[in-house]
């Protein structure tokens, strides 16, 4: 974080000093939450959870060299006292962020928000100093954290916003008002949450609302093959930028092809000028957030050539997210098992058959989270796209949401041994060990709280026997 006295944060956040010898005493390094990431100079946030206190972690913290802790009540070590610890930072953001006049960077979407923010970052990086979302930290707590990395030297900060309900957006964009505003797609992540796919675009659209006028440098940056997405458009004073295939975007990709391996190439065309991607991320849905990532780096400036670079050798920054690996046996190991949804499910697949072209597929899918009365249908349908993709077996992980599964694959002329219901992951290990053979590819995926990841972990280990070749 910049540097900042103990005086002036307690003022930016309404909080009162504790124990502090020396308000002038600034914060040096980074504010953190981890006791474990705590560096000199650092600002520890206090969080009173479920299980864990942040607070009894204050004496330890101070002790490592932390300069105060952020708390909701006094420590008996410099403590910066708040009635709201999660108010206090948001506040502390927000004072940070306007201090810096950093150009922000907001996107929101039902999938591929972390794909499509990776792919920013990298291509932004190669212009200026950026500092990006961690990972998938995109709520109240990691939003503020990323924006408080940011330095004197950061040119763009581009920040992640995810949303459980109306107004979670809105509140994301208080706190890091945003100049440039990316919407990706409304789907059914959540559905089960939000009541409906138009309660979801009324969510995500908050984002471009929250934009400045296109007279101030305001740009909101819409998927023009997404009609809840383009229609955003007047929702925004912003100068509009549409992205996608369609042939009235801005800017859009022609002649979109995959490699033998699965990666994506395409002819990018943008306001400027035209150049050829091709991508080093698997599947074809990275097509559309390459798109929404160049459209990004046009409005800041770069040419079609120096974005096309950018994308063509930009990876995969964040873990279990079309993670490829392969055994030295040659059986290959997409772990992408960090979240599920029907988008991501469906382009899971696709990205899948596409890979295994010539060899023998695997799909080892578990349960979809939070989809409410629509959960049936979808699984259903997930169940089927396997069989119509020619997918060699399904294994389906997990109890009534993965039946549900197999049930869509029968129903679609899925018979004898090409799926299967397994009860957990132990037992998915177990099977895929006792049947895979060298050149099988096998694609793991569910919802984060299913922990399939176990799955790709194992089948890597037992395949480590050397050393195991990554792309």
């Amino acid at each position: 974080m910049i540097a900042l006295s103990l005086a002036e944060i307690a003022e930016v956040v309404g909080g009162q000093t504790h124990d502090i010898p020396d308000p002038s005493a600034q914060v040096t390094g980074p504010v953190v939450r981890d006791s474990r990431e705590v560096e000199p100079g650092s600002l520890f946030v206090a969080f009173a959870g479920e299980r864990v206190d942040g607070h009894d972690f204050a004496a330890a913290v101070v002790e490592a060299g932390a300069a105060a802790v952020l708390a909701s009540r006094p420590v008996g070590v410099p403590a910066i006292v708040v009635p709201d610890v999660q108010a206090a930072l948001g506040a502390l953001a927000r004072h940070v962020v306007r201090k810096l006049g950093t150009t922000l960077v907001a996107l929101t979407g039902s999938a591929g928000k972390t794909s499509t923010k990776d792919l920013v970052a990298q291509v932004l990086r190669r212009k200026a100093p950026t500092v990006f979302t961690p990972g998938s930290l995109n709520n109240e707590i990691g939003l503020p954290l990323t924006a408080l990395s940011a330095t004197e030297d950061t040119r763009f900060l581009v920040l992640e916003m995810g949303a459980r309900g109306i107004g979670h957006i809105r509140y994301l964009t208080e706190l890091t008002p945003p100049r440039i505003g990316l919407v990706l797609n409304v789907g059914t992540a959540h559905i089960g949450e939000f009541g409906g796919r138009e309660q979801i675009a009324q969510a995500k659209g908050e984002l471009v609302e929250a934009l400045p006028s296109a007279e101030e440098g305001g740009a909101a940056i819409l998927n023009a093959d997404d009609p809840l997405v383009r229609a955003m458009a007047s929702r925004t004073k912003a100068r509009v930028i549409l992205f996608g295939e369609s042939g009235e975007a801005d800017v859009r990709a022609e002649n979109v092809t995959l490699t033998d391996a699965g990666q994506p190439a395409f002819r990018l065309h943008t306001p400027s000028g035209a150049s050829d991607v091709t991508m080093r991320l698997y599947g074809e849905h990275h097509v559309s957030n390459a798109l929404a990532a160049a459209a990004v780096a046009h409005e800041l400036g770069m040419s079609a050539d120096e974005i096309a670079t950018a994308l063509s050798e930009a990876g995969s920054l964040s873990r279990w997210r079309m993670e490829v690996t392969e055994r030295p046996d040659g059986v290959t190991v997409v772990n992408d098992a960090y979240n599920a949804n029907p988008e991501s499910m469906r382009a899971a697949l696709r990205a899948l058959a596409a890979m295994g072209k010539g060899r023998r597929t695997w799909a080892v899918l578990g349960k979809m989270a939070e989809l409410g009365d629509e959960s049936l249908a979808e699984h259903d349908a997930v169940g089927r796209l396997a069989v119509r993709l020619n997918v060699g077996k399904l294994v389906a992980v997990g109890g009534r949401e993965a039946s549900w599964l197999q049930l869509g694959a029968y129903n679609e002329g899925s018979w004898g041994e090409e799926s299967v219901h397994v009860s957990d992951a132990q037992a998915a290990i177990d099977l895929l060990r006792s049947q895979l053979r060298p050149g099988d590819v096998v694609l793991v995926k569910a919802s984060r709280s299913v922990g399939l990841e176990s799955v790709a972990q194992a089948l890597l280990d037992s395949g480590n026997e050397g050393e195991v070749a990554a792309r």
